[in-house]
């Protein structure tokens, strides 16, 4: 790694760059490889199996795509680094059923904390305008540092002030938090746009597992309220009696195992190891050994060098590259905000078990399609159009169920509450997957181009929240399903 520093009029912007010897080490293990094959005749296929010398190489040789020329030190720190992303965003919303039992907002509470996330959308803006227009770059190294401190601090205060309110013209508020609120999605907003872009210096098999992380950081919260006893289906219970003998019934549910401050306290641990694997990502000399070919400045402008794969780093003419760009944002359109916001409408209608499932194994669906991605990686224009045509598909169905709520189709058949649940799952595990393919299609662009990923994503996920909102508060577009014991 070199290092060259150019001092104009005080100005210092520093330029480097790493070289990967992943190609060395590449044809080394190929030469090795052919030697090893060369096995004894003398040997049965018992011994063969019994061997581990053998089946380690058998392994290798099926997935050693996978697991060699890379660190799984700089995987866990990418892990751990991902998970800091919506993190506090995704707690604060899996707390709701808690929260507006407190909040003098009640179940109007939501809606209120969609316009503050939105309100996070400031800091990726503010961050793009610096990086393009002013003279003097922020360095995106510090600026993370700044951006997850942020995030870790917001969740340790809402932990202990969530339920401080104040007079607003003459009405009681949440104020402390949707202030908390505005600083937690500022952490999450500008992980698009500032996040990305860092994580494309590394070799392109470590934006698989910040993608991973990304996605645990609705899958632990998810967890965290299962074990609170958030979400749980209450009880009927027999409340009164009529005179024409007629049982009336009401749903209770049992009160959480552990509190609110409790909950976001974990977050604050876990954003904690979110800043700690940064930190040593960005620090350790094993880590930057993990860069990939890449000459940076500028911040996180930067290109790959002429060395670096040649099929990665294949241009795309200008109408791949803005057709990815719409492409992605129609995917954050619904994916980060209306899909959100219309699936009690889609699954309710099939019964309170189908909704729970469609919610947890729709969590669960993010991690495993990136992890999934690990052996199973693309960067094909054809794949990606392809899976985009089966999400569209994916996704008209249960747009059509929740537009057809409390009435969808098949709603009082067990078939129907199959095939909504597995739809949903299988839609979010791909757009998970569509995700990734096109970052990493993008990540070859250069720096920039993730900096105008994230952007679109935001953009779109902004547009699509502020839509779905008031079709959701302002029409009868939805019809919201009573729930019966």
């Amino acid at each position: 790694m070199s290092g060259i520093e150019t001092n104009n009029v005080g100005q210092i912007n520093a330029v480097y760059t790493v070289v990967s010897t992943s190609d060395v080490d590449a044809a080394s293990t190929d030469f090795s490889r052919c030697i090893d094959n060369k096995s004894d005749p003398n040997e049965s296929e018992l011994s063969v199996f019994l061997n581990w010398r053998t089946i380690g190489k058998k392994m290798e040789e099926k997935y050693g795509g996978v697991f060699k020329n890379r660190s799984l030190i700089v995987d866990l720190l990418a892990i751990f680094f991902g998970i800091g992303t919506w993190l506090g965003v995704n707690g604060t919303f899996i707390q709701l059923p808690l929260l507006v039992n407190e909040a003098p907002e009640g179940w109007s509470l939501p809606s209120y904390l969609s316009v503050m996330v939105q309100i996070g959308n400031l800091g990726p803006l503010i961050y793009t305008l610096i990086q393009k227009y002013s003279p003097r770059k922020l360095n995106d190294g510090w600026s993370i540092h700044g951006i997850l401190l942020t995030g870790a601090l917001s969740c340790l205060l809402t932990a202990f002030f969530y339920n401080q309110t104040a007079v607003v013209g003459g009405v009681d508020h949440s104020v402390a938090l949707f202030v908390l609120t505005i600083f937690t999605a500022l952490n999450a907003c500008t992980s698009s746009v500032l996040y990305m872009p860092y994580m494309g210096r590394f070799k392109e098999q470590y934006m698989v597992t910040y993608f991973i992380g990304e996605g645990l950081s609705g899958l632990l919260p998810s967890v965290l309220a299962l074990i609170q006893g958030v979400g749980e289906s209450g009880d009927c219970v027999l409340v009164n009696v009529t005179e024409s003998g007629e049982e009336i019934y009401e749903s209770v549910s049992q009160p959480a195992r552990f509190d609110t401050k409790v909950f976001f306290l974990v977050l604050f641990g876990l954003m904690v190891l979110s800043y700690i694997g940064y930190a040593l990502l960005n620090a350790l000399p094993l880590a930057r050994r993990e860069y990939a070919q890449v000459t940076v400045s500028e911040g996180n402008k930067y290109v790959y060098d002429e060395g670096h794969n040649q099929q990665e780093s294949k241009k795309l003419s200008r109408t791949q590259y803005a057709s990815l760009l719409l492409l992605i944002g129609a995917i954050s359109f619904f994916s980060n905000a209306v899909n959100q916001s219309i699936q009690s409408y889609s699954v309710a209608p099939y019964g309170a078990q189908a909704y729970h499932l469609a919610a947890t194994l729709s969590v669960i669906a993010n991690p495993v399609a990136c992890f999934m991605a690990m052996f199973l990686h693309f960067t094909s224009l054809r794949t990606i159009t392809v899976l985009s045509v089966l999400a569209a598909l994916l996704n008209g169905y249960v747009f059509s169920t929740a537009v057809l709520s409390p009435y969808p189709w098949l709603y009082n058949e067990t078939i129907g509450a199959i095939l909504v649940v597995t739809a949903w799952t299988l839609l979010i595990g791909i757009i998970s997957y569509l995700k990734l393919g096109i970052t990493t299609v993008m990540r070859s662009q250069g720096g920039q181009s993730l900096v105008w990923v994230g952007a679109i994503t935001q953009l779109g996920s902004a547009i699509g929240a502020v839509l779905i909102f008031f079709i959701i508060n302002y029409t009868r577009f939805f019809q919201a399903a009573e729930s019966t014991c």
